[in-house]
């Protein structure tokens, strides 16, 4: 399994079988937690990005 966190969104702990499970796992759940929030401010979840990916045992 993997396991997608982040320092930007505060909540989003997520779990996969795959990468790509993950990742858009991550997605849905960031979207929802954004939404729920209600500062109008925040940007929205873009349909791509480029960060780093650490993989560990």
């Amino acid at each position: 399994y993997y396991l997608a966190t982040t320092d930007d969104l505060q909540g989003l702990v997520v779990q996969g079988k795959t990468i790509t499970e993950t990742l858009e796992i991550a997605r849905d759940v960031a979207q929802k937690l954004l939404e729920s929030q209600t500062d109008t401010t925040l940007s929205p979840i873009a349909e791509s990005f480029d960060y780093s990916l650490v993989i560990g045992q």
